[in-house]
């Protein structure tokens, strides 16, 4: 199936909503987290649908890889972030941004996979 922009792709659409839901949930931090993990959470997660876009406008699939590469590498970063906000303020709801970088992770390796194979051939 051909898509004729980044913005068809349901997992650049999931991504955007994690984006959305991770600034939800580092706005409850306390305030002194301002630019500590708040940050470094809202930037991975930014990474990620902003890698898949400017991976989708390359012109071959290794460049594209790279950036999908990076995407998922981010994933793993605000994987292990969500894990330690968890540790540090567990009295908030992780389920949604959890459930969505899964999501997320799962579309990424899906697409990664796809696009090796059309590389061999």
């Amino acid at each position: 199936m051909y898509v004729k922009s980044y913005k068809e792709l349901i997992v650049w659409q999931r991504s955007i909503e994690l984006v959305i839901e991770v600034y939800e949930l580092t706005a409850q931090f306390p305030k002194e987290e301002m630019f500590g993990l708040s940050i470094q959470m809202r930037r991975a997660t930014i990474s990620i649908p902003s890698n898949i876009a400017e991976g989708s406008r390359r012109k071959d699939i290794p460049e594209y890889l790279h950036f999908l590469r990076i995407a998922d590498a981010s994933s793993a970063e605000l994987e292990t972030q969500l894990i330690i906000a968890k540790r540090l303020y567990s009295k908030l709801n992780y389920a949604r941004a959890e459930s969505l970088l899964d999501e997320v992770q799962k579309m990424l390796y899906g697409m990664k996979e796809k696009l090796e194979q059309k590389k061999v051939q």
